[in-house]
């Protein structure tokens, strides 16, 4: 069954090549770290101390771990640290957010026999930690043949992935399998976990490492850099729209066109952060022909800044700090049912007010924990772009009129943070036994040759 997958992958690659070159050409993507993704990454394995290899697979996941990894490394002190990443923005984050305390950033492999042995041998991780739900078949099959645990942590396993897998019941029963440690963020989660044929003495529940995210240095300078280039929070109502795909640029400047001409929004200002790098430029062409003033983030300072109508941030890493400068912010992927929502969570531990689509499958309980809270608006499903650009103008307006609701969806925002917090001590204490464990094996292989060392290769 695993090579039938390995030949399935291998057609798929081949089959995609001509917009694997172009996406490379154009945009720059998956050029980056072809080396690594083939399993040549920095030789570690020789190295005299237990490591964690933690997958994360871009900038959503890797922002997640940070609570987790600090948590980890402060219990566990003997061990050292790689992080892994999918995509190039995740890197660019992962090297920017663990530069001290991660050993090493890398590209997670090819899911090939051959690169992940290759990884997996040069790395020679003691445990393998895996963000959210990514089941590469081979890699989890050669972690299993080496003895080396793999545990899901922030688990999550939506209701249309899962139908997805049950078309291949039997070959993902044995891929979940040789996932040593299974823990969900929801109890739904995890109920599907356990119905593709996960021992349910692997699987538990320790909530969403997300609710645990904190302010950080980082993001405060970030935000203070924004907040003076631009002229920020200077009583001009700014609105961020994040992490939008197309059309929502599109029909985030029609709504903003039509809250400029009311009373209350002819000083309000707009914030866009496209969801992919690849899309600024499209994006850019939208802003050249909006009759708005407008600057993208990236441009060198200059004294328009301050007073332009909208900011393109198209940058990597920084919208968390663009959301402790909102006033209101309209989370992106919602208004249309193929992108299914984005994270809620970030905006409302900033303070700002949260307006979504009706389309979150990707966060269903997330969004039904602040729905059943009255902490966030949720626009109806509507297909006409200008309908959902008037809708739209007219949330915006109703909510910049009235500060005390405004005011109120915060508060309660916050308060399903704080019922929610406790994820990355649950998560620490699921893992305890597993870093333990591998920690007592790494050290009994020190006192053995080097031939006789488990998963030891040569320098």
């Amino acid at each position: 069954m695993y090579f039938l997958y390995s030949l399935i992958l291998a057609a798929g690659f081949l089959l995609l090549l001509p917009r694997f070159l172009y996406d490379v050409l154009r945009y720059g993507k998956y050029a980056a770290g072809l080396g690594e993704r083939a399993g040549m990454v920095p030789l570690l394995a020789n190295e005299n101390h237990p490591l964690i290899w933690l997958h994360c697979v871009s900038v959503g996941e890797t922002q997640a771990a940070r609570p987790l990894v600090r948590a980890l490394l402060n219990e566990f002190p003997n061990y050292s640290l790689v992080v892994s990443t999918t995509t190039l923005t995740g890197q660019r984050l992962a090297r920017e957010v663990f530069r001290h305390e991660a050993r090493a950033v890398v590209y997670f492999p090819f899911d090939w026999a051959w690169s992940v042995r290759r990884a997996l041998g040069r790395i020679n991780p003691s445990v393998v930690l895996i963000m959210e739900t990514e089941l590469w078949p081979r890699f989890l099959r050669e972690c299993r043949r080496r003895a080396t645990p793999v545990a899901i942590i922030n688990g999550r396993l939506s209701a249309r992935s899962f139908r997805r897998y049950r078309i291949i019941s039997d070959f993902i029963k044995r891929v979940v399998n040789d996932v040593a440690l299974a823990l969900m963020q929801t109890e739904a989660d995890a109920e599907r976990m356990r119905a593709l044929g996960c021992s349910p003495a692997r699987v538990k529940v320790t909530g969403n490492l997300k609710f645990d995210l904190k302010d950080d240095e980082r993001a405060s300078a970030l935000a203070e850099e924004l907040r003076t280039r631009f002229h920020l929070k200077d009583g001009r109502p700014l609105i961020v729209a994040a992490s939008t795909h197309a059309p929502e640029e599109r029909i985030a400047l029609e709504a903003f066109k039509k809250l400029r001409a009311t009373t209350i929004g002819h000083s309000a200002r707009l914030l866009i952060a496209p969801r992919h790098p690849e899309r600024f430029n499209d994006v850019t062409a939208l802003l050249a022909l909006s009759n708005f003033t407008w600057i993208k983030r990236t441009n060198e300072p200059a004294p328009q800044d301050s007073d332009c109508d909208i900011i393109l941030l198209n940058s990597i890493g920084e919208l968390r700090a663009a959301y402790t400068l909102a006033d209101l912010v309209f989370v992106g992927g919602s208004l249309a049912p193929h992108f299914g929502g984005h994270n809620v969570l970030e905006p409302a531990a900033s303070g700002a007010c949260i307006i979504t689509g009706a389309h979150t499958s990707n966060f269903s309980a997330i969004i039904g924990a602040f729905q059943a809270a009255n902490a966030l608006v949720q626009l109806p499903s509507i297909t006409n772009h200008d309908e959902a650009a008037r809708v739209l103008a007219q949330t915006f307006a109703e909510l910049l009129t009235n500060e005390d609701r405004r005011g109120a969806l915060i508060a309660r925002a916050r308060d399903v943070l704080a019922a929610n917090r406790g994820a990355t001590v649950r998560t620490v204490e699921s893992l305890a036994p597993l870093l333990n464990a591998s920690s007592e094996i790494a050290a009994s292989q020190k006192q053995k040759p080097p031939e006789k060392q488990r998963n030891a290769i040569s320098p």
